[in-house]
Formats: structure tokens, sequence, C-alpha cells
């Protein structure tokens, strides 16, 4: 039944793919011939000659789309995960499709001796064309298929073996998301008083011995193994005996007391490990972030340029100091590098204390340095750092070794911060944790941001930067 769901779905998303690239190519040719937005050089061609391409297209697109996993059915998949594969899955089948044409040169006109050239700016509008048809095209399958799951419709029905605590934990991450299509109808445990009660308002339907029989009762698409450490024997018995079921197995191991990051799968020489430090921040995620950090520090530094000059002035004709200040701080994988910022401080703040921790009104600070960290304009030049791969736009705040080699034995998994860039802003600033605050508090908050990174929350935060945190007085 499940593989017939899927097949079903993956047959849409094909059908919808091929739709989609045919309503592409129909505009490309509207846009680089009718409407002309590409100025011609010569007289609009005949359409039977790209008509004949039509067929290539229609076989081109779905291999390239197969392989690169765009029929593979994973309802937990995200938007920019697919778009991004749709992004190179499209390039690729124009690749592809543009060496198809250097090859195949139809005539010019029947019984003539030249050849017909296809037009280079029409496979350029026609990728673009498709990208944002495909694109769109996906995202209202994926919006109808949604709102099919949350109607009660299409639902995989799950059978979680064991009702301990990682049971529970694996069942209340399914439950959080009804919008993935997931139903549990309930768990399984050998604990003879579990049998007839709930657990996370999910019945226990009886024992493992009951398995065979509740699989066919209930209808089960979906087994998650979910049995501690020390029920290793039970384990094996079951996974041998969902081998003879027509059922999806998932095995949850039992290492949630020794995960810090998210856990992943890893595969050395055909061995399964288990990484238990993986970080959405790799791949295709880790190119886009770098290149939205690059994109907003180069603007961003545009935008500034003309300002801080008078900033500049201002600092230098208050002490006729230095203008900016660099200080050693630590970065991604616990890497040193200098931060850029104006300087806020007298000239040697800190000869006589050593590296403290600035406060809420402190002595040190200049007049015109209150003012520039009452609003953040002394962070501005950590743009450049961003700009050159030192730090990124949202991310946690990067401390000072000193700090860093005292935090790391006082608190657990502080260094896991180090997992990804320091940024300029993050979800621990935006949220008042900054400055001379709870170090705790302000973990909590960036573990929180590098387990559920996504391009939205990195937007999201931006967002309630420009309208809460640069107007917050800097401690």
């Amino acid at each position: 039944m499940i593989r017939q769901r899927h097949r079903i779905t993956a047959g849409t998303y094909l059908a919808g793919d091929l739709v989609a690239t045919l309503c592409a190519f129909g505009a490309a040719w509207l846009l680089r011939f009718e409407l002309a937005i590409v100025p011609l050089t010569k007289n609009v061609p005949e359409f039977a000659p790209y008509l004949r391409l039509v067929p290539f297209v229609l076989v081109l697109w779905p291999i390239v789309f197969y392989f690169h996993g765009l029929y593979q059915i994973r309802r937990g998949r995200s938007r920019t995960d697919e778009m991004l594969t749709l992004v190179v899955a499209v390039l690729l089948a124009t690749v592809l499709l543009s060496v198809v044409i250097a090859w195949y040169r139809p005539p010019a006109a029947p019984g003539s001796h030249e050849y017909f050239t296809y037009s280079r700016a029409f496979l350029a509008i026609f990728a673009l064309a498709d990208l944002l048809a495909v694109g769109a095209e996906r995202l209202a399958i994926r919006a109808l298929l949604r709102r099919i799951r949350l109607s009660g419709q299409n639902l995989q029905r799950i059978l979680v073996i064991g009702a301990g605590a990682l049971g529970r934990e694996i069942t209340q991450k399914i439950l959080a998301h009804r919008e993935l299509g997931f139903e549990v109808a309930g768990f399984l445990d050998d604990d003879p008083g579990k049998t007839g009660s709930t657990v996370a308002g999910v019945p226990v339907l009886g024992t493992l011995r009951q398995a065979e029989e509740i699989l066919t009762r209930m209808r089960i698409d979906q087994v998650y193994m979910a049995l501690p450490l020390d029920a290793h024997k039970k384990t094996l018995q079951m996974l041998q005996l969902m081998a003879r079921e027509c059922v999806e197995t998932k095995l949850v191991p039992d290492i949630l007391q020794y995960a810090t990051l998210k856990a992943t799968m890893e595969d050395l020489d055909g061995t399964p490990v288990i990484n238990l430090s993986q970080v959405p921040l790799q791949g295709w995620n880790s190119l886009a972030k770098r290149a939205m950090d690059i994109a907003l520090s180069a603007c961003a530094l545009l935008v500034v340029a003309p300002f801080l000059p008078f900033a500049a002035l201002a600092i230098w004709l208050e002490d006729r100091g230095p203008i900016f200040y660099t200080q050693e701080r630590m970065g991604l994988d616990g890497r040193p590098f200098m931060i850029l910022k104006l300087r806020s401080m007298r000239i040697d703040a800190e000869a006589s204390s050593g590296p403290v921790w600035a406060i809420k009104d402190d002595p040190r600070r200049t007049r015109v340095g209150g003012l520039l960290r009452r609003w953040s304009v002394d962070e501005l030049p950590q743009l450049w750092n961003v700009l050159i791969g030192d730090m990124s736009i949202v991310g946690p705040r990067p401390e000072r070794p000193t700090f860093v080699r005292e935090f790391k034995h006082k608190i657990p998994q502080y260094m896991l911060r180090h997992r990804v860039k320091a940024g300029i802003t993050g979800w621990a600033q935006v949220h008042g944790w900054r400055g001379n605050t709870s170090i705790k508090k302000r973990i909590q908050y960036d573990l929180y941001y590098i387990e559920n990174w996504s391009l939205g929350l990195d937007f999201k935060i931006l967002g309630m930067t420009l309208l809460h945190a640069m107007r917050h007085n800097a401690y």
C-alpha cells in the first residue's frame, strides 16, 4: 500500500514536471521570438525545428530529475533542499540539451544543404522559465499534499516498538509534524503495566509477541524500532520479523543521552556510522548561506560606506585615537580571527584590568562610543569580516579565547556553538541575551539556532534585528 502511494505521488510530480516544462518551453519561444526580450538579429525562425526538440526534453528532463532524487518521496524533505536540487537538475538537463543540439542539426529547409541553428538565448530563457514553472508546480503540489494530510487523508500508519523514553521521544516528534501525513497507531511494549494504557496520547496495543497480528489488523505502513540498548536481543528478533512483512522499518538508536546536535547516518566503506554532531549547515545549505552572506554584506557595506567617515571623524576628534579596534575572537571550529569594530572605549581600556566583560554604562566607554554602541554602529565594520569569510551575518556571537577557555569547563555543550560561523547578530541577541547576561541562556538559544537552521530563520532574525536589536541599549 505504501509503495503504491509513493508511486502515485511520484507520478503526480512527474506529470506536473512535464506539464510545467512544456509550458516553460512555449513561454521561452514567446519571450524570445514573439516578444523579443532579447533583440533579434535574424528573422523569426520556424517553430517546427524547435518543436522537434520536445521529445528530447520529455526524455532528458525526467531522467535527470530521477537521478537527482526528485522522485524519491521523502515526507520530511525541506523546500530549500528540493529547490536547490531542482536548480542543479535543470541546469544539467539544459547542458545535455545543448549537447543534443550540437549533434542534431536539422536542415534549414527541405532539400537544403544548410543546417538550422538553434538560439542560445532561447535555451537560457527556457532554463530560467523552467526553473520558475517547475518550482511553482512543485510548491503547489507540496501545499496540496499538506492540506490533504492535515485533513486526515493519505496518512501512513506507524507502529512504535517500545513505549519507553525513546519511544515517547520519537512519537512526540512525529505528532508535532502532522503535515507530513503520519499517524501513530500505537505502541508495542513488553511491560505488562503499560498494556491498555496510553503513552503521549497514543495507546499501547500489546506486547512484542503480538506484533505480527497487529501489523495485519492495524494495516501498519511503517514501524519505528525504539527499544533501549539493553533490549538488544529483542531488537534483533523484531528486525527479523519485520524483514518478513511488507512494511518500512526504521531503527531509532538509543543514543539520545549521547547526542549533542543532530545525529545522522554515514557510510564508511559499507559500514554504517552514526554522526552524533551533525549540523544542518553543510553542502548546499552552507553554499546558500555563504551566498546570502556575500550578497548582504556587500550591499550593506555600500549603503553604510558614506556614513562611516562621519563616525570615524567623531571618534578621532574626541581623543585623537585610532578609529578601528581589532580583537581576537574564536570562530568556526575554534579557529581564532580578528574581529573589526569602530573603537568605542578609551585607548588601553583594559591595560590595568585585563580582559573583562563590558557592562551597562561602562566607565571605559567614550561619549561618542556610548552613542555608537547604543545603536550598534560600532559593529558595522564586521560586515568586512563577513565578506572575507571570518563571520556570517547571522550566527552565535563570537567570544574572546580567554572567556572560551573559562566557559567550556563550566557550561556543558558550550563548544558546540563553534560548529557554525560566528555572526553579527543571532537568535540569542534578538531575544535580549547579549552583553553581560546569562551565558547558559545564550547557549540554549545558540544551540536552538544551530539545530533548527534554515534560510527562513536567518531572515526572521534579520527582521527582528532591524526592528528591535538595533535600537536596544547595548551593554
